[in-house]
């Protein structure tokens, strides 16, 4: 890799063509930092959902404080072993705001010219915050299941961002072409538009279950569990459908074989997720096949995120290529 005077001094990336050139040793840890940002994006919604199984949803029972008078749990505390899981979700909240803010000054010190990645970055710091803030409001309100369902869903959103932040960062900047024919590039957003559907419905489903957040007093949406499940069910049939519609789409129009597996992967994920689904509704809802569900849903949000992106390319695509080259910005 060749490195200009200029960006052996400033760090920032330059370009020769369409091949993005940086210091090797910055690079890397630059991957590193966005790599890490999506990492612990994931892990909270992991640990969030352990409070919400092990029924510690308010094991510090006020906010910003854990117990009137203190940050950090008491000996003095009535709930156990649920205080310790609830403090350490709360303190993973400052890991994951800590390695946004390192991250996004990374970016300020050597991408200063990828500012969508700067932007992305600082929805994702922004979000955060609004994050801790969401989660007091859930603790005060006495673990409300529309709360819950909210904090739930905009974890899912920066999942997203973060994943869209790791990929595009390896591609050039600027506008880029779509490698799929605009019909199934159309598919995949709605694509994520369902998956939005599919999200929202899994929190109502759990909102009227057992595992609402609350070992003593769990708070429940008023639904019954076993329609809203099916209507859930029925969503995720709809979804995979269309998931399958873009990957045979990609691969048919596709000028690359990169939007066909990406597809793919979005595929047996989707399938993976709807297998976990069943078993758990027909086991009566265990505690580990719920968390793996959970797990799963932002793997779902990991791949689809990615398989945006690589559906995409800053190259021109050949005018006789059945993906029509449908230009958007980022």
């Amino acid at each position: 890799m060749t490195v200009t005077p200029d960006s052996a001094r400033t760090g920032r990336y330059t370009y020769r063509g369409s091949v993005p050139e940086a210091p090797p040793a910055r690079t890397r840890w630059l991957r590193r930092l966005l790599l890490l940002n999506l990492l612990v994006e994931v892990l909270i919604v992991v640990t969030g959902g352990l409070v919400r199984l092990t029924g510690s949803g308010l094991g510090c029972p006020t906010w910003p404080q854990c117990v009137p008078g203190s940050y950090v749990p008491t000996h003095e505390q009535e709930q156990g072993i649920h205080k310790f899981i609830e403090f350490g979700n709360r303190t993973l909240t400052g890991l994951v705001g800590i390695v946004a803010l390192v991250l996004l000054i990374a970016l300020y010190r050597w991408a200063r010219d990828r500012p969508e990645l700067i932007r992305g970055t600082w929805v994702v710091l922004a979000g955060v915050a609004a994050q801790a803030i969401v989660g007091g409001i859930t603790v005060l309100t006495g673990l409300n299941p529309w709360i819950v369902a909210f904090h739930f869903l905009c974890s899912m959103a920066l999942v997203g961002v973060a994943t869209w932040l790791y990929w595009r960062h390896a591609r050039p900047a600027g506008a880029t072409t779509s490698l799929v024919h605009p019909l199934v590039d159309r598919a995949a957003w709605a694509v994520c538009v369902l998956a939005g559907v599919v999200l929202t419905l899994g929190t109502v489903v759990t909102g009227s279950g057992p595992h609402s957040g609350d070992a003593e007093a769990p708070a429940r949406t008023g639904f019954d569990p076993r329609t809203i499940s099916w209507l859930h069910a029925d969503a995720v049939m709809l979804f995979t459908g269309l998931v399958i519609a873009v990957w045979l789409g990609a691969r048919l129009t596709s000028s690359s074989p990169r939007p066909t597996r990406a597809w793919g992967l979005v595929l047996v994920v989707t399938l993976a997720q709807g297998l976990i689904g069943y078993v758990q509704y027909l086991t009566g809802l265990p505690e580990v096949l719920v968390l793996a569900h959970m797990l799963g849903a932002s793997l779902l949000v990991v791949t689809i995120a990615r398989a945006l992106v690589l559906s995409r390319t800053a190259e021109p695509v050949p005018t006789d290529s059945p993906a029509g080259g449908s230009v958007a910005g980022d």
